[in-house]
């Protein structure tokens, strides 16, 4: 049994048929399906069931993939430990940051890199969540910091901090008086500016609206986080974000928020990477690295937020 049979493995479990496995991999479908076959012919099991539709794990499928899974884990974890103690990190590192967490993290993170991994040549890939979960399935990034939004077979997710969103307005003469809190019910009542749907925000704001049974005004959909934060502050309509996102414009007074309340709308941001392509030993350094940053972040109060493992304040 070969590494790379356990990795080819998980690959079609995730992916759910050879084809699109194979994509994935960038391994010719018909060598990708003999690694499977003979993996099965060595446990003596088989580990799929196999349809038109594609490839479904069996029982012992199922507990196989848990139990690779691990494997990998561990054995990342094992070569990191050695590597780090044994020689000086080289190589590029593509780390994928949404917007939101690149405004606050890329600086001090950049700094410390230089400092502590002067040989990484670190490169950040900016985009919403949406795009960056999908790049990290496939390769095109080596780790990410996501929104969890929802759970899934292929993903690694460490939870980092926690955040509430707030209710965000125009600022100064003509605009609409606003309350320092807003119950979740009363945005109905606003023309809102969001992110399309496949957002990670997006979905988050959804989900919460669906929960209380919220029905958003939503008036125009940006995915551009400075032309969301440029229509609010010319009267044109309301959003919802985060309040790190919005600091400097609260404190030159372009814009104010409120804070949404009965029942708050919380998003937990998270440190992945993709179970099947596990980092690398210096991927692994940055990862640290990032969560120092994020951690010196939110002690120092520059970003409004709660640690992972710290309680939720009210």
């Amino acid at each position: 049994m070969e590494l790379r049979q356990l990795r080819y493995l998980i690959g079609v479990a995730d992916a759910g048929s050879l084809l699109k496995a194979s994509k994935l991999l960038h391994l010719a479908q018909p060598a990708l399906g003999q690694h499977i076959v003979a993996l099965e012919e060595e446990l003596g099991a088989t580990l799929f069931v196999r349809s038109s539709r594609g490839m479904a794990l069996t029982d012992n499928g199922r507990r196989f993939v848990e139990h690779a899974r691990k494997v990998l884990a561990e054995l990342e974890a094992a070569k990191a430990s050695v590597l780090a103690d044994g020689q000086h990190l080289t190589g590029e590192v593509i780390l994928g940051l949404p917007t939101t967490v690149a405004l606050a993290a890329t600086v001090p993170l950049l700094r410390l890199v230089r400092a502590r991994l002067p040989l990484v040549r670190l490169r950040i890939v900016e985009s919403h969540s949406g795009f960056l979960r999908e790049w990290l399935q496939t390769g095109r990034l080596e780790l990410s910091i996501l929104f969890e939004d929802r759970q899934e077979p292929w993903l690694s997710q460490r939870q980092l901090l926690t955040e509430q969103l707030v209710l965000v307005s125009a600022a100064g003469a003509g605009a609409p008086p606003l309350a320092r809190e807003v119950p979740l019910r009363e945005l109905s009542r606003l023309p809102m500016i969001l992110p399309n749907t496949e957002h990670g925000l997006r979905r988050i704001i959804d989900a919460a609206c669906r929960a209380n049974g919220v029905d958003l005004d939503v008036v125009a959909e940006i995915d551009s986080l400075p032309a969301v934060k440029t229509a609010v502050a010319a009267g044109l309509a309301y959003t919802i974000l985060s309040p790190g996102s919005v600091s400097e414009e609260l404190r030159q007074g372009h814009l104010r928020q409120a804070v949404i309340r009965d029942p708050e709308i919380r998003r937990t941001i998270c440190s992945c990477f993709a179970l099947t392509r596990s980092p690398g030993p210096a991927a692994r350094a940055v990862s640290d690295l990032v969560d120092e940053v994020i951690r010196e972040l939110v002690l120092t109060g520059q970003w409004p937020a709660t640690l992972a493992g710290q309680p939720v304040l009210p």
